[in-house]
């Protein structure tokens, strides 16, 4: 336990970081608390309470919402998520969307110049396979994502890993399943269930939870014995709370 003293004081050098949320919101809410949780973790025994969280602003935008049908909605999305990006980029170092689906828009938000560097998804994923020398996984995420199409941001995993690919049934499940959390929550017993039967469908052990409302199903351990599931929202959610104590990178 550390008590604020009056010697005690803010690293004002630190960088700030940024979370857009909306599709849903309750993704904005659980990436802010793993940010939260792994920044913790970071500062270990030296962590001073309030003096040490991280600097963050959040972005809840409901129309990112039509994200989950993003083929039939692009103009409005994109237009939406660029003035978020384009607002919350005036008071952020680095930030990140909290929706597997819109990351699908890096390379857009990239072109803006933004004074803000955007913390991918898939790239974050894509450092997480290299790390674990993992070969083989499963993706989960809506049907944008798990397609692994043109509205795909994953579509660079298919460069580093072997991924297996789901079923029709399989797809359609899974992006009901992803609505029906969404409508309500994680922690209903049929949603549970339904998550669990999936699993059990699935050949690979290494299963990438691409969909933020995929973490909020509240599974239990034995739930979970064949498989390893791994979340992006803490993946992200680690990157980030790497980059909150750093200095920003100079911008050119």
């Amino acid at each position: 336990m550390h008590p604020i003293s009056s010697s005690s004081t803010v690293n004002l050098s630190r960088s700030k970081i940024g979370i857009i949320t909306g599709s849903g919101p309750e993704a904005g809410i659980d990436l802010w608390a793993k940010l939260l949780h792994a920044n913790r973790e970071i500062h270990g025994a030296q962590f001073r309470g309030d003096l040490d969280a991280p600097n963050v602003t959040i972005l809840s935008e409901p129309a990112l919402g039509l994200s989950m049908e993003l083929d039939l909605h692009d103009a409005a999305v994109w237009e939406c998520l660029r003035n978020a990006a384009s607002a919350i980029a005036q008071r952020v170092d680095y930030y990140a969307i909290a929706c597997n689906t819109l990351n699908h828009y890096q390379l857009r938000l990239d072109a803006l110049g933004l004074p803000a560097k955007l913390v991918s998804f898939a790239d974050v994923v894509v450092d997480y396979l290299k790390q674990s020398d993992t070969q083989r996984v499963a993706l989960l995420g809506a049907r944008p994502v798990t397609d692994l199409g043109e509205w795909s941001h994953y579509r660079k995993l298919a460069a580093h890993v072997q991924v297996e690919p789901l079923k029709a049934v399989q797809a359609a499940q899974l992006h009901q399943l992803i609505y029906d959390v969404k409508t309500y929550g994680g922690a209903a017993p049929q949603i549970r269930d339904k998550f669990r039967a999936l699993l059990d469908g699935l050949e690979a052990r290494t299963v990438l939870l691409a969909c933020t409302e995929l973490p909020l199903i509240q599974m239990q351990p034995d739930d979970m014995a064949d498989k390893h599931l791994v979340d992006v929202t803490a993946l992200v959610a680690r990157k980030l709370a790497q980059l909150a104590n750093q200095a920003p990178a100079p911008t050119a």
